[in-house]
């Protein structure tokens, strides 16, 4: 069973987030690479699960571009 992925940590700066193991930015045991990865929230901000692939999509049609008048 894998670990539940945190949408709000209190510090992300602090934990590498590139798999499931969660480890301090400075004992990385992955080999992720030699950086950490960042928390999304520190990429895309506070407000990263409102917008995306598992963002709800607006009930509402979007508006019809005007059509060019027919030539007659």
């Amino acid at each position: 069973m894998t670990k539940p992925f945190p949408a709000r940590p209190a510090h992300p700066e602090r934990i590498c987030w590139g798999c499931d193991r969660y480890c301090k930015v400075d004992a990385l045991m992955c080999g992720n690479g030699s950086v950490a990865t960042l928390h999304p929230s520190e990429l895309f901000g506070e407000d990263w699960m409102n917008w995306g692939l598992d963002a709800r999509q607006d009930e509402t049609p979007a508006a019809q571009p005007p059509q060019p008048a027919a030539d007659a």
